[in-house]
Formats: structure tokens, sequence, C-alpha cells
């Protein structure tokens, strides 16, 4: 007996690591934009006791202490997943039976790893990695930027290890105006120079690396773009060059409708353009909520006749009552249990869209994460969960999502899978 059980044996064992090779080598092409489904990352959660030792970044108001009226969060993640080096025990939060609670720090490379193997697993092609003008040199708080950097290395790290792409995504909120152009310049030089743009898994379209600059608001107090600073950095991007890129602009969801000839013009100089979605809604006569897409077609049509990318956004929902210090419930927009993500899609596939920008991965201070998120979370503070679904629910909804848009199916209005 023993000797023929030892070939077959040996056999499924070749079959099961023949498997595990297949799936850990499953690799997203990185020489195009389109087709791609990715998820925004802000990667700047930090805790006290972390390699950046910043204290409670992102968590609460106060980097020194957290407690529930210093929260700044929304949404409590899943940790049950994490091992011990990436857990953070967070004083005085306790789940209902009891056990200590704890959050994680985005700067650690196994946590990043994590997130990127998440997104392999289900099926999404990777990243927007935030870097925010802020951090960076010549920014407003700049002893974050060893930290930031550091994730962007685990991000590339992760990528390599899980096949996943990623680009950088510049985000000039809260930047000065007169210092946007030197410091976003400034920091892609650099990141071209040391060859970051070259890495195996940066993403690129037609030749050129892809970058992605949020902040095209018009008249918003906390995005200062003018059309002047909007050329002079497409002007930068379109040069020929060692520092030319596929430039996306990031911005208004109603561009269309600005009334600034100045503003136009510049939007139809972008290769590519996302308009922000995020929080804009309607109700239906029930009272039911759902994401605004009555524009997409028009919006679609309009930047493809020149031959440019539109780029959608969708979101699976929306809270931030923390951040804002607003009553518990002020300021949610319903997730429906995936009906609202899901209608999206639904919509992208009439449209014969594939390529996606999803809001966001891991933004749980404005309720819009997909990533694993518990509906059990600590019983001192306001927390929005996943309405009692299982913490992967999300990023199953995403994955299925992007599946049949790259098989160009038709998406069905309801949800076809069972959570």
């Amino acid at each position: 007996m023993k000797s023929l059980l030892c070939p077959v044996l040996a056999l499924l064992a070749a079959l099961t690591s023949s498997a595990a090779e297949v799936a850990t080598t499953d690799t997203v092409e990185a020489t195009s934009l389109r087709g791609k489904v990715m998820c925004g990352y802000q990667g700047w959660f930090r805790c006290p006791g972390d390699a950046a030792d910043m204290g409670w970044i992102h968590w609460s108001r106060d980097s020194k202490r957290i407690a529930p009226n210093l929260l700044v969060f929304e949404m409590w993640p899943d940790m049950s997943d994490y091992t011990a080096q990436e857990r953070f025990a967070v004083p005085g939060f306790t789940h209902a039976d009891g056990r200590q609670a704890y959050l994680f720090s985005s700067d650690n490379a196994a946590t990043v790893r994590r997130h990127f193997e998440w997104m392999r697993d289900y099926g999404i092609d990777g990243a927007w990695l935030q870097h925010f003008l802020v951090d960076l040199p010549g920014g407003t708080q700049p002893p974050r930027y060893p930290s930031r950097l550091s994730v962007l290395n685990h991000v590339r790290g992760a990528a390599r290890k899980t096949g996943r792409v990623w680009a950088l995504c510049y985000d000039i909120a809260a930047m000065p105006t007169d210092r946007v152009f030197d410091v976003l310049t400034g920091d892609w030089r650099k990141m071209v120079d040391e060859k970051v743009t070259e890495d195996p898994r940066y993403l690129h379209q037609g030749g050129r690396p892809v970058v992605e600059i949020w902040g095209f608001y018009w008249n918003n107090e906390h995005n200062r773009m003018t059309a002047d600073l909007a050329n002079r950095l497409i002007d930068f991007f379109k040069a020929p060059g060692p520092y030319a890129a596929f430039l996306v602009g990031g911005g208004d969801w109603n561009w269309r409708r600005n009334p600034d000839p100045t503003w136009q013009d510049f939007y139809r100089r972008f290769d590519a353009y996302a308009p922000w979605n995020v929080g804009n809604y309607v109700k239906d006569s029930s009272g039911n909520v759902h994401a605004s897409m009555s524009y997409w077609a028009d919006d679609k049509r309009e930047f493809e006749r020149r031959g440019g990318l539109w780029l959608p956004v969708v979101y699976p929902g929306f809270s931030w009552d923390n951040l804002q210090q607003k009553p518990a419930g002020a300021t949610l927009i319903p997730r429906r249990r995936g009906r609202f993500l899901w209608e999206q899609f639904h919509e992208l596939a009439k449209l014969g869209v594939d390529s996606v920008y999803v809001a966001m991965f891991d933004e749980v201070d404005e309720g819009t994460a997909v990533f694993k998120v518990t509906s059990a979370p600590p019983t001192q503070g306001h927390f929005v969960g996943y309405e009692g679904l299982p913490s992967d629910w999300y990023l199953r909804l995403v994955g299925e999502g992007a599946r049949m848009l790259r098989q160009k199916r038709l998406i069905p209005p309801e949800i076809p899978i069972e959570p």
C-alpha cells in the first residue's frame, strides 16, 4: 500500500505546489492604465510605538492620546488577520466581550503587504498611493516625510510580492498655492531620478509613467487651485524629457458646468480625468440614496471626444461624523448592504467602462473603506460598520465588479453573490 500511495501523494503535492505558484505569480500587467480597477490607498495611519513613533496619527485629534471624544475615524478595521507585531493596543477601548481593541500602523511592511495580498486575493489590480504635499519637503509638516517615504517603499515591496501595480497620486489639500508647483515637481523629479518610476510594478501608459494629481476643485478653500497653476503643472508633465508622464487630473465631479473658460481649457489638456464623486448622491421617492450617475455618459463622451480617458470614481458609502464632530448619523450616506456600490458597477458596465478608481481602500476617516472592517467595533465611541455583513464583503464586491467589467459582461442591477 505504501508504495502505491507515495506516487499518488507526490503527484498531489506537485499539483498543490503548482496551484500555489500560479496563485502567487498572478501578475497584473503594468504597461497600461486602461482596463485597471484600482483603489486609492491613504497609507497615513500611525500608532505610538511604530517605526514612525509619531503617535495616533489619523486615529485621534491628539497624537499623544486617544479617547472617544478625540476620534477622527469612522470605521474600526477588522484586526483578526493581523499578527501581534502589527497590532497596537488602544488604551480604554474594548470590544463588547471585554477583549482589548487594536489598531494598525501603515508604517509597517507586513501590514502594507497584507493589504496588497487582499487586493490580489480579491482581484483588485492595485493602488493609487496618496502622496500629500503637506508631508513632503517644503510642505507644512515635513517631519512626516521620512515615514511617508517608508510607506512608499513598503508599497513598492508589496506590489512586487503580490503582482499588483501602483502609481503615485499627489494631493494638494491644505497646501499653500505658492508652494504647490515647486514641492510637487521637486518630488516627482526625485522619484524619476531615483528610478522609482522604473519599478517594474509602477503603472505606465503609452510608455510614460502614470501620475495623478488631486486638487482641481474650483473655489475650494482646502484646495487653492488656479488655472495658471494648473497649466504650469500640465506643461511640466507634458514637456518632452525624462520627467514626462501620463497625467491624470482629479477634481470636481461637475467640471463640465464650470463657467470659467480658462478652467474648461485646462481640463481638456489632461491625459485622463477622474471626477471626485464621493458625497454626490440623490434620493429616490422611497428615500433611498443612490450615487449620482446621470452625468456619467456625457462626461465619458466629452472626454473621449478628444482622445482622453475618463476615469470614473466609485464609492461604497460615506460618513465622517467623528472627523467633523457631528452627531452620530448626521453625515451618513448609507451603503445599503452593498447595493449603493453595486449600482455604480452596473452603470459602468452599461457604458462599457473598464478603468475605475475605487474610493478608497483604507479610508476609515471618511467611511469609504472597502478593506476589512468590523461590524462589532469597540463599545467606546461611535462607529459605522458593514451592517453585520462579513468584513471582506466590499473586497468581494469590488473584485466581482472588476471581473465582470474586464470580461465585458453586462452587470446585473442586483448583487449576484451572497455574503
